[in-house]
């Protein structure tokens, strides 16, 4: 549905997170508002699907969560209007019949097809569905939102109410969810509290901490790729894993922070720099939104000095304090950068920003039956792709700590870093990692 003035319903302003997107707009054709601009997640479903129900629960939620069907408009500041509810596509897949390990990797392959069609976000809905199905009671739905209108966060939460919905409709009834919290009720919460004083702590929290930072970047080495997102996937075994989990207990840490910290340790031995300020991503909620589909994440910077530490078990103690101060103190980045206008100034057109982030999003499906549908979350994902949703220029390190290994992901602009490059510098940090877990009180 292509938006027209009859069509427009409720409107709103942009929340500051949407305005942080417009930093890089490129229109409509690129950039965050572009067509590879994509939140895609897949499930392994066991059970017979009924497809009108699944139908029609698809266009239950896209009816309840306003975002799936609001567009942003860019010109004379920004603004975003709520239009009516369209059903959603769902594109039916028959796929092979292989059993066990070769079923995982054809329904990864699944949800990098869904990822690679165009998605305009200037049309809603702005949630489409692939069902590929390996037999009748062993399928794949994959669940592809439009970035700027929904997260990671936002997506598990429209699995959750895709199959709930759906097990009502089997039953043939109305589905019965409580009343959903709007994206636009956020935003204006949003402008109301700016000049409250939870922000204004925090503020001055920012101000004080981000005093003469400047954000990680990494030096380009231009390819002759056309501009793309790539993204470069790799395991560890079991034993890093369960090492880094042993540390994190022993040191009243999370596994984020661990991982965190070998990351400081590796960029300092690559730069010599002991100030590092890492940017990573904040889910940016608070309770009464997170059951809200929307664009709601921030981008934390995780300042961690390293000056003076002596082992690894020194750069925790200052990773966990970074990250406790921050994430107490989220805000979005419009806010920062109010407080600490110099910190992107280390960025530019010849070193563009790194971030690093612990993908481990709430309502994370394992083995959960819904109804007469059990759904798990495919969250191993090892297939390297050459064109992955768009981010801006630079790198993002994904990590996910799974019981039996290290999942992680780097995505990386194709036209500013060889794909040689980028795996050397994975193997590299996961040389670091394992050596500052196998002995914490060794020097760094």
């Amino acid at each position: 549905m292509t938006t027209t003035p009859e069509t427009q319903q409720a409107t709103a302003p942009l929340s500051l997170q949407q305005q942080f997107l417009c930093i890089f707009a490129q229109g409509f054709e690129a950039g965050p508002f572009g067509p590879h601009y994509t939140e895609v997640f897949g499930w392994r479903v066991q059970g017979r699907i009924d497809v009108d129900a699944l139908r029609a629960a698809l266009a239950d939620v896209v009816e309840r969560h306003e975002a799936l069907r609001t567009v942003v408009r860019l010109e004379d500041g920004g603004g975003q209007s709520v239009l009516p509810a369209v059903a959603p596509e769902l594109l039916l897949v028959d796929l092979d019949e292989a059993p066990g390990a070769d079923r995982d990797r054809r329904a990864e392959q699944l949800m990098i097809e869904a990822e690679t069609r165009p998605f305009p976000a200037d049309r809603v809905p702005l949630l489409r569905a692939v069902l590929g199905r390996f037999d009748q009671q062993d399928s794949v739905l994959v669940l592809c939102a439009h970035h700027s209108a929904a997260d990671v966060w936002s997506i598990q939460v429209v699995l959750r109410d895709v199959a709930q919905c759906y097990a009502a409709r089997v039953a043939g009834k109305e589905p019965q969810l409580p009343e959903a919290t709007q994206y636009r009720e956020y935003v204006a919460a949003q402008h109301e509290d700016a000049a409250g004083p939870a922000v204004a702590a925090s503020r001055a929290y920012w101000r004080e901490t981000l005093r003469g930072a400047r954000i990680l970047v990494a030096p380009v080495h231009r390819t002759d790729q056309t501009p793309a997102t790539s993204y470069h996937r790799f395991t560890t075994d079991a034993r890093l894993s369960t090492e880094v989990s042993r540390l994190a207990k022993a040191t009243r840490s999370s596994t984020f922070m661990v991982l965190l910290a070998a990351f400081t340790v590796f960029v300092n031995r690559r730069t010599k720099e002991t100030d590092i300020v890492v940017p990573t991503f904040g889910p940016g909620r608070e309770p009464r939104f997170q059951s809200t589909v929307g664009s709601f994440f921030n981008f934390v910077p995780l300042r961690v000095d390293l000056d003076g530490c002596q082992t690894f078990r020194d750069v925790i103690v200052r990773t966990r304090k970074a990250c406790i101060g921050a994430f107490s103190h989220e805000l979005p980045l419009l806010h920062l950068l109010a407080e600490a206008p110099e910190l992107m100034s280390s960025a530019g057109p010849d070193a563009v920003p790194t971030l690093f982030q612990a993908v481990q999003p709430p309502y994370l499906t394992q083995s959960e039956r819904i109804g007469d549908l059990e759904y798990s979350a495919i969250w191993r994902r090892v297939i390297p792709q050459p064109l992955g949703s768009e981010t801006p220029d630079g790198m993002i390190w994904s990590m996910h700590l799974g019981a039996d290994e290290v999942v992680g992901g780097l995505s990386f602009s194709r036209h500013l870093f060889a794909r040689a490059e980028v795996e050397e510098q994975v193997d590299v940090f996961l040389g670091v990692i394992g050596e500052m877990v196998a002995d914490p009180d060794s020097a760094i």
